[in-house]
């Protein structure tokens, strides 16, 4: 099972031609199962929607609030923003969860949850995005607290392990991936780990999704990290447990057009569900 997750960056910079490059990197890419945040909605258009009409997949939205310093750049009467889930196989079920703020302004932060059903399994799926702030890590601790309780609350839906993507923006030793995760600190739902799947990747391979190389990155504050992730529920000990692959896509322009701010994520998984 191939997941992907992905920023998209809004409406920022040339967003009519990004949305080609976007849709060109998801079909070279041919994720299974897709995670987006920062998706547009407006005049009548969704992104999500027009994606997966392109790619022939099932989609779910999740609205969520637009941060107080992005309205300076709504141009259009109704722009939006959320997150969205696009799947090849049907999506039974879905719910949006509001995230907290925090000691933090109101940004209307949500987690979609997604039911994926497979030929052979039910996949719990999630995606989010959490607040950006540099200085924000108490808050993104609330947020990844409320949403580590969303998927105990859910994964029972499905028969796989649940699957959390989403940008964090937060590096992997931070503390609220620390919490999140519940391995290297006491987790937030006894006995819920959640595995960050690009430990398993090639070490020598480039792991920055928030990329100093990507063309948008032209403040001279910003550094190269790795802040958009797949998470994995840890399976059962008899399951038999595999990450194939894990990389970067989107990791260069198309026809001259970065797709997004961010790279994306791209894993193969391969869990066997219990005897």
């Amino acid at each position: 099972m191939r997941i992907l997750t992905w920023n998209l960056w809004w409406r920022f910079g040339p967003w009519e031609q990004r949305r080609k490059a976007i849709l060109s990197v998801l079909r070279d890419a041919r994720p299974d199962v897709i995670g987006l945040q920062e998706v547009w909605e407006a005049g009548g258009e969704n992104l999500a929607e027009w994606l997966a009409g392109e790619l022939d997949m099932h989609w779910a939205w999740g609205p969520a609030g637009l941060p107080p310093h992005w309205r300076p750049f709504v141009t259009e009467l109704g722009e939006s923003v959320g997150n969205a889930v696009l799947s090849r196989w049907p999506i039974t079920e879905q719910e949006v969860r509001r995230l907290p703020s925090g000691d933090g302004p109101e940004e209307g932060r949500v987690a979609l949850f997604a039911l994926v059903e497979t030929e052979r399994v039910r996949v719990p799926f999630f995606t989010t995005h959490l607040h950006s702030a540099p200085f924000g890590s108490a808050v993104r601790c609330t947020q990844v607290a409320e949403l580590a309780r969303f998927v105990a609350e859910r994964r029972a839906a499905g028969d796989f392990p649940p699957v959390i993507t989403g940008d964090f923006n937060a590096e992997p030793d931070s503390d609220e991936m620390r919490l999140f995760a519940g391995a290297k600190t006491a987790p937030v739902v006894p006995g819920q780990t959640l595995i960050d799947v690009w430990r398993y990747a090639d070490p020598q391979q480039p792991g920055a999704t928030w990329d100093r190389a990507n063309g948008y990155l032209t403040h001279p504050a910003a550094v190269s990290a790795r802040i958009d992730y797949i998470h994995l529920g840890l399976p059962g000990l008899a399951s038999r447990f595999g990450v194939r692959s894990v990389g970067r896509a989107g990791d260069g322009p198309v026809d001259g057009v970065w797709p997004s701010d961010h790279m994306a994520v791209v894993a193969d998984l391969a869990v066997v569900p219990d005897a």
